[in-house]
């Protein structure tokens, strides 16, 4: 369906030589004419897809401004039609209709009920708007303070807020701020013998080939007198792809280079507060048919199998030698309706012979067979390691429906009789499979785990897509401020976990083809999809290692908020949390959160 359509359209204005010339035509009843018609527009066509990104380039004068105010119904056609399909906001004039006297505050108030929204939504959206906008205090001071950046940050923070489904924005609002093109995220780590206070650190930026100092800032912090520890019983996984490091970095599978990668990667994942990987034993069944990445090598004999564990061991060593504790093995059943069992391959899957055709269900002779003789040699692994009690079992990724739910029924009770012992844990939003214990421990949408906390049913929860506008999320158009409340709202609900699909996803969906992760950010599924941007991967590919975006660091810092309320003993009952509502309404201001930890700390010093 087309957002905007746009059929033969022609937009004259009338151009009078003299302003008299007006009133002498509208005497005659214009049967004298006194204009010169001036076409802006003439004869245009084009459509607009829902999801697209529709970018027009002209000369000035050329319509470009026309042919928007048409779009957003400010003008109309001479001739032609023009089909609208959506909510419009338009960001034609930014500041227009502010009044420079009013706080900024009160201009999101009328700029808001300009753009039809009434009070009541204003209020539920001011707290973002104050976020998007990042002009601290100065909201509350008359908008004539402010600059002319400071004014395009307040309206565009509005204008977007109104939660458009067609989003128009003129040249004129094109607007960069002096000294913001690049971010930087720096990493302090005290020394072990540093003393608690405050410090001023200075920071010096310099163009090592002009070798000329360009820039100097100085950085005061404040070194608490407590350490705050690891965080306990609540684990976090964000699914890491041996495929995407394989793929990128050309190496020939599990091969020496490949070890030295993930050795980086897992120390990557642990120091960012993650205690959970995924593990690899078989192919993860997960968006597409991936190149095969399969840790357990296989032979077999007849309908005899032999297993080979040792670069599951060497995986699980690595991992647990760069801090990670636990561990979350591969999907046995395929993703998106349990229907199929998975691809295992023969070795490890370097020719793609598989042990069966990828069509066969999921509870066929021949795949119960295999997992007979797979799952006892998995405990036994697992006992040897001693990591039984520190593993997550999976099913069948997401879920949904009665066929599904059915599907799901009949491998659960086969995975019951093969693997009693085994406690499953997936990715679903359906409360269905929590009421019946299909799933021992589900990891529901953060829109409806607030729903299994209320029927007592322990749970994870998640984020990917979706949900988006006001909830929280880590997309790349989601203010840090509001990536920085992930650790506050984990800890508020007394959830086990966190799960995220997306730590390098470097893949166009559902395929092995690789995209330019510094350039798409996507999965080109946008359109297709709705994979939002920002949404497939945390870290980008380095030389020898990742390179951690500014989103991925404020995600693991809010981790360390999870532990500091561990550590000062603050219950979820808390007056603190009462502004915490939901994953929706909930303070999105770095004011809130910095004043929730001094609170914290200043706790800690009086237990001493």
């Amino acid at each position: 369906m087309n957002a905007v359509e746009f059929q033969g359209v022609s937009k004259s204005y009338a151009i009078y030589d003299a302003p008299g010339d007006r009133l002498k035509e509208l005497l005659t009843f214009q049967r004298l004419k006194r204009h010169k018609d001036f076409w802006a527009l003439h004869d245009l066509s084009f459509e607009v897809k829902r999801g697209e990104t529709f970018c027009i380039v002209g000369e000035n004068g050329s319509g470009k401004s026309t042919l928007l105010q048409m779009v957003a119904g400010i003008l109309r056609p001479s001739s032609g039609t023009v089909d609208v399909q959506g909510r419009v906001s338009a960001l034609l004039e930014l500041g227009a209709g502010f009044n420079p006297e009013f706080s900024g505050r009160d201009n999101v108030y009328l700029n808001g009920s300009i753009l039809g929204l009434t009070t009541r939504q204003i209020d539920e959206r001011y707290q973002d708007i104050a976020a998007f906008a990042e002009i601290g205090d100065f909201i509350n001071q008359p908008v004539k303070t402010y600059s002319s950046g400071m004014v395009v940050r307040l309206a565009f923070a509005v204008a977007i807020n109104v939660d458009p489904e067609i989003l128009l924005v003129d040249e004129a609002t094109v607007c960069m701020a002096h000294n913001e093109t690049h971010s930087f995220w720096i990493t302090v780590v005290p020394a072990e013998n540093a003393k608690p206070g405050n410090y001023r650190i200075e920071i010096e930026l310099s163009d090592e080939q002009k070798n000329t100092k360009l820039a100097k800032h100085q950085v005061d912090v404040a070194l608490q007198n407590m350490k705050i520890g690891s965080i306990h019983d609540f684990d976090v996984t964000n699914w890491f792809y041996a495929d995407a490091i394989f793929d990128w970095y050309k190496t020939d599978m599990f091969d020496a280079r490949f070890w030295k990668l993930f050795e980086a990667y897992a120390k990557d994942i642990a120091e960012h507060n993650q205690n959970t990987i995924y593990v690899p034993v078989f192919t993860p069944p997960l968006d597409g048919v991936k190149t095969p990445s399969q840790l357990l090598k296989i032979s077999h004999a007849g309908k005899t199998y032999h297993f080979d564990w040792s670069d599951v061991r060497k995986y699980i060593k690595i991992a647990r030698n760069s801090g990670i504790t636990h561990f979350e093995w591969c999907h046995l059943f395929t993703q998106w309706g349990c229907k199929n069992a998975i691809r295992i391959y023969e070795g490890q899957g370097k020719g793609e012979k598989l042990l069966w055709p990828p069509e066969t269900e999921a509870t066929s002779g021949i795949y119960r067979d295999f997992l007979s003789q797979f799952l006892p040699r998995l405990r036994q692994f697992l006992a040897d390691e001693k990591i039984l009690k520190n593993s997550f079992f999976h099913i069948s990724d997401e879920p949904n429906g009665d066929e599904h739910l059915e599907n799901y029924r009949k491998a659960r009770a086969m995975m019951k009789e093969l693997a009693p012992w085994m406690k499953i844990m997936d990715a679903l939003s359906d409360i269905r499979f929590g009421k019946e214990k299909l799933t021992d421990m589900p990891v529901s949408s953060i829109e409806h785990a607030t729903h299994f906390i209320e029927e007592k049913i322990p749970c994870w929860c998640y984020f990917c897509c979706a949900p988006r506008g006001r909830y929280l999320n880590r997309l790349l158009d989601t203010p840090l401020a509001k990536i920085a409340m992930s650790g506050t709202l984990l800890y508020r609900w007394p959830f086990k976990g966190f799960l995220h699909w997306g730590y390098n996803y470097w893949y166009k969906s559902q395929t092995r083809q690789l995209i330019d992760p510094f350039n798409v950010q996507d999965g080109l599924a946008w359109e297709k999809s709705c994979w939002t941007y920002g949404d497939t991967f945390m870290v980008y590919p380095g030389e020898n290692g990742p390179i951690d975006s500014i989103r991925w660091e404020i995600f693991g810092e809010s981790l360390q908020d999870y532990a500091l309320y561990q550590a000062a003993g603050i219950t979820r009952e808390d007056d603190l949390f009462k502004p915490v509502k939901s994953f929706e309404n909930f303070p999105k201001s770095q004011k809130w959160r910095l004043a929730a930890r001094d609170k914290c700390f200043a706790k800690v010093s009086r237990k001493k």
